[in-house]
């Protein structure tokens, strides 16, 4: 297993193929979009199977798909089947925001993925359609009664809005009542591709339990699993569960397992870092898989002991990027 410098073990990979997406959400990306890369500029899924296979042999045993909108790129159902074979992966994990991966749901249960993150801040039309400038409610909605049909391990995700979705708090852990979901309240980050200046958010993890302690005083706290970034909770009498993540209050440091990899190769060993290593360019500067293990060595020997002070470290190079850049 990798330790970093701060003796927190590393296990979990967070792999965005690609930085496209078929929503425009607000809190992501600006409304005309991003400039998008180029397919050049994008890991091919050879490399992303290279790379996952030298991830593997450091101990990574946890992959976590995301985008973007991972099922935007071509051929993505080919490429999690490769991955599935590779020895040392363990458990492969998706996050989508439902709009397109519905007709894919039974092949991903094939592949033995069982846990799905689903992107749902609200279950208002129009301001689903307001959130993410389309009008694909009702898509996501399918999606989600499918991922549930067939069982899946279903944690839907929803970032609270100040003054937009904020009233969709109380309605979104009501779907825990009759549902076996996790439904997960984030705090709004600063990553929206644009430049405006990072502020705490209004509704912060302690906000949103209040709000939710105000319709359930008996919402109980539940333990928290090893790593986890959410603080947990049940409604009594409820068969889902809520959680809460501190994402921008970044609680959760102390204990972080996981890195990520941008759609163009970037490593990143915070959320809150630009990037510590392009191993796009140590790939296809010829790097051998041995070389290339060693720098990733070098970067987790040199992370940041939280994201505050990753944050800091960044903040001289420019504007926020967009989530869809980083991988959600």
């Amino acid at each position: 297993m990798i330790f970093d410098n701060h003796n927190r073990p590393i296990n979990y990979l967070r792999l965005a193929v690609t930085d496209r997406c078929n929503l425009r959400c607000s809190y992501c990306m600006p409304e005309h979009g991003l400039d998008w890369l180029s397919r050049s500029a994008l890991l091919s899924y050879e490399e992303l199977l290279r790379l996952c296979h030298i991830f593997a042999g450091l101990g990574i045993d946890k992959v976590r798909i995301t985008g973007g909108e991972p099922f935007v790129r071509k051929d993505l159902i080919k490429f999690l089947d490769s991955l599935s074979n590779i020895e040392g992966i363990k458990q492969i994990n998706l996050t989508t925001n439902g709009v397109a991966s519905l007709p894919f749901i039974p092949r991903l249960k094939e592949l033995g993925i069982r846990s799905v993150n689903l992107s749902l801040d609200t279950l208002d039309r129009e301001r689903f359609f307001e959130i993410t400038r389309r009008d694909e409610l009702p898509a996501v909605l399918k999606t989600l009664d499918a991922l549930i049909e067939q069982q899946f391990h279903v944690k839907i995700n929803a970032v609270v809005l100040n003054g937009n979705n904020d009233a969709d708090i109380i309605p979104m852990a009501e779907l825990t009542k009759n549902l076996p979901v996790d439904v997960r309240f984030i705090e709004e980050m600063p990553f929206n591709g644009g430049d405006h200046e990072a502020t705490s958010p209004v509704w912060d993890h302690r906000k949103i339990l209040e709000q939710l302690q105000s319709s359930w005083p008996d919402i109980q706290k539940l333990t928290d699993p090893p790593n986890s970034t959410a603080f947990h909770y049940q409604i009594p009498g409820f068969k889902g569960k809520i959680g809460i993540i501190a994402a921008w209050t970044r609680s959760f440091c102390g204990s972080c397992n996981r890195i990520r990899l941008t759609p163009q190769g970037m490593l990143k060993t915070c959320l809150y870092d630009n990037g510590v290593l392009n191993i796009r360019d140590a790939i296809r500067s010829g790097n051998s898989n041995d070389q290339i293990a060693e720098k990733l060595m070098i970067a987790f020997r040199s992370r940041h002991e939280n994201g505050w002070e990753a944050e800091a470290a960044a903040k001289a190079e420019g504007s926020f990027e967009s989530m869809a850049m980083i991988g959600g």
